[in-house]
């Protein structure tokens, strides 16, 4: 219950958070969403972060860990998840399941998108 607790608290702010730099940042440029991507970029760089340094120097504990990466970088961005798992692809050599996940993820998720929004107009 307390790492339930630790996540919703880490996402909420982070979630906040990604919503306060997209929409500053987002308008500046056309056609690109710089505030999105700018989050998904530095939450990479900071999950990456927590989890190395939780799992190489001790400097986390668990409960601390699931707070910001699970909690803060889940819910500041999930693309974080994906590229921590991508970069676990790679180490462990997995070169075709990295390739599939990657291609699949964005097909399959921009497709998902698509499909949403047609079923969201259904009933209108």
């Amino acid at each position: 219950m307390k790492q339930a607790l630790l996540i919703f608290l880490g996402g909420g702010f982070g979630s906040m958070l990604r919503f306060v730099v997209s929409k500053s940042l987002n308008p500046l440029l056309q056609n690109f969403f710089l505030g999105t991507f700018l989050v998904n970029i530095v939450g990479c760089l900071l999950i990456g972060i927590i989890l190395g340094l939780s799992s190489r120097e001790n400097l986390f504990s668990f409960n601390t860990t699931v707070l910001l990466a699970t909690g803060f970088c889940g819910g500041f961005t999930t693309f974080s998840a994906f590229a921590f798992e991508q970069h676990t692809l790679i180490k462990n050599g997995e070169f075709f399941s990295f390739s599939l996940y990657a291609i699949a993820s964005l097909a399959i998720g921009v497709f998902a998108v698509a499909l949403g929004l047609w079923l969201s107009r259904l009933g209108s």
